[in-house]
């Protein structure tokens, strides 16, 4: 009996080392398995919020390396911007993803001279984390006290002051031309589900007049 009893904690210790030492490839291993349908061709449903397309794009509270940022224009293209709000870089497996491949992407969008940001409500040390360990050169704002959120009408308000999760936004992307003003937005209701790029890309050189 004991002898038995000494076995099943061998391999419950073995097994927990296991888990230990794989933790990294478990979690990317969930993660694609929870996030492998996330992407749609197309925003498809009427949720509709931020910033009426043709009024101009409000301005930011948000940091960036350090450095407060309030206007979009740092970081805009020759033919306009990709402004992307996200829920969480540090635990939202879908963000994760969707910044992943908005990356994988960006020459694309470098080559149409549309630029790249995004913002999410994270600490600053959290951005710089992910930044670095998925090779992450789209500039990533911290919002300051969901402001940006608030001015932008995207704060996600199932969330009050208190919750953990509150300053979170509703995910989508907004594109802005050169002159400031709003030209497009996709925004799905359900945050498990984001435009790709490449359809991102194509929404946003129609809406800003680019030939495809």
């Amino acid at each position: 009996m004991k002898g038995a009893l000494k076995v099943t904690v061998a391999l419950l210790v073995l097994i927990l080392a296991l888990l230990y030492l794989f933790r990294e490839p478990l979690k990317e291993f969930a993660y694609q398995q929870l996030t492998r349908d996330m992407f749609v061709a197309a925003d498809q449903d009427d949720f509709d919020p931020g910033p009426a397309v043709g009024s101009s794009f409000p301005g930011l509270h948000a940091t960036h390396e350090g450095r407060a940022v309030s206007l979009l224009t740092p970081f805009a293209g020759t033919s306009g911007t990709l402004f992307i709000a996200s829920r969480s870089l540090d635990w939202c497996p879908f963000c994760m993803r969707q910044m992943m491949q908005l990356q994988q992407s960006k020459a694309a969008f470098d080559e149409a001279g549309i630029g790249m940001v995004a913002i999410t409500y994270d600490a600053p040390e959290l951005l710089r984390r992910f930044a670095d360990q998925h090779q992450i050169s789209i500039p990533l704002l911290s919002d300051d006290n969901a402001l940006s959120f608030k001015t932008l009408g995207i704060l996600n308000e199932d969330y009050q002051p208190g919750d953990s999760n509150y300053g979170i936004p509703y995910p989508g992307m907004i594109i802005v031309d050169p002159n400031g003003i709003v030209v497009g937005k996709l925004f799905v209701e359900d945050y498990t589900q984001r435009v790709d790029s490449t359809a991102a890309l194509a929404f946003a050189k129609s809406a800003l007049g680019i030939s495809p």
